[in-house]
């Protein structure tokens, strides 16, 4: 079969680290696989599409120059008809309006992945486009939810439960086997610990308790140094806000990396501070790396992080719990060393890509056998009358 992805990316984050994970296995599976992005006039190649194809993916460039753009609806119908496309698998409110708005005159199935719970505290215009991507949810095949928690919202918000199903994220292990601690050696680390976070620079992501903690911690423990990996609309507040703490000598903002796997490598401890997510792929790429880790108990990551066995789960917004979290952390490097055995071997037995890529290959084969079934039943009806 062939499978067109349809993404609207900002750069190399959680859902095109998906995508790209899933193109690059389902190739591996003898899937014909493209990914599609929007090349969006308000952010000219501020995306993923170079990442994605050094994965030996094809990608597509979608021209897109506004918020209701119909040139970018006749590219994507026009592309699925040049390329003979049997599934259409849509990521993110964009993706999903636009492509439903393609792909409802063909007769191709649709499918859409939710990677995240619906926004808190997002403006206005998200939430509209919010409201917009569940009206055309309902009209899709099939709707995919990366946590329990998100398939639980769907079906509250209108969509029927029979076409929602739950496929947790999958890695690539192999990228995180034998990483080379490169951002240590850039910062000379030496023998400091070394506390990470990483991800898009942005409220939700909740960087700024991050920062207090470390604040905290950095009181007891003044050698430490704290990195922040990723970029964001929200970076120059967390940058003021490290100042206002007096902790820029042992704070480090080292912008989006490329090298990621390398990163992990370099950390001791990682640390979400998420105040909402999904299934995030940071502590999937954490856990695989062998890190402890340090995270909020949002969307699905209490099935990522299990007390005492893979890390320590702590409430969001509380700076003081997770500063008390690392403490405990850093007084104990065996608890460290077990929690991060354990949590490489949850990600390898529970969360590879073939595991999600095997997921969604049967999830399109149904659809695609449905669609057989349906044209099979509509032609016995038409010689019938």
């Amino acid at each position: 079969m062939k499978v067109l992805h349809l993404i609207s990316s900002g750069g190399m984050y959680g859902a095109e680290a998906v995508v790209a994970t899933l193109a690059s296995d389902l190739q591996n599976r003898g899937e014909d696989t493209i990914v599609g992005i929007f090349d969006n006039a308000h952010r000219p190649k501020i995306d993923a599409s170079d990442r994605i194809e050094k994965a030996g993916i094809r990608v597509i460039r979608i021209p897109c120059s506004g918020r209701a753009d119909r040139q970018t609806v006749r590219a994507i119908r026009r592309l699925m008809r040049t390329e003979q496309i049997d599934i259409l698998h849509s990521h993110g409110y964009k993706a999903d309006i636009y492509g439903y708005l393609a792909a409802r005159r063909l007769s191709i199935p649709i499918i859409a992945t939710r990677h995240n719970q619906r926004g808190l505290g997002h403006t206005f215009a998200i939430r509209l486009y919010e409201f917009v991507d569940i009206l055309v949810l309902r009209h899709f095949n099939a709707v995919a939810a990366v946590s329990d928690l998100i398939a639980e919202e769907l079906c509250r918000a209108g969509v029927a439960p029979k076409k929602v199903t739950v496929i947790g994220n999958g890695i690539d292990l192999s990228r995180f086997v034998g990483a080379s601690p490169t951002l240590s050696k850039e910062l000379n680390k030496g023998q400091r610990l070394f506390i990470g976070t990483a991800g898009r620079l942005i409220p939700q992501k909740g960087i700024e308790y991050f920062l207090m903690a470390a604040s905290e911690v950095l009181k007891e423990f003044p050698t430490l140094l704290f990195g922040i990996v990723g970029e964001g609309l929200h970076r120059s507040a967390l940058e003021g806000l490290m100042r206002d703490l007096d902790i820029e000598r042992s704070v480090v903002f080292t912008g989006p990396r490329a090298d990621m796997p390398n990163v992990y490598a370099s950390f001791d401890i990682f640390v979400l501070p998420s105040l909402e997510e999904g299934m995030p792929m940071t502590v999937l790429e954490a856990l695989a790396s062998g890190l402890p880790v340090i995270a909020t108990k949002v969307g699905a990551v209490a099935k990522l992080v299990f007390p005492n066995q893979t890390g320590i789960l702590v409430q969001p917004s509380e700076a003081g719990g997770l500063s008390a979290a690392l403490i405990s952390l850093i007084r104990d490097p065996e608890l460290r060393a077990r929690l991060g055995q354990n949590g490489r071997s949850l990600v390898q037995n529970e969360y590879s890509s073939s595991v999600m890529a095997q997921r969604y290959q049967r999830l399109y084969e149904g659809l695609l056998n449905e669609k057989t079934r349906v044209q099979k039943s509509i032609s016995v009806s038409d010689l019938t009358t």
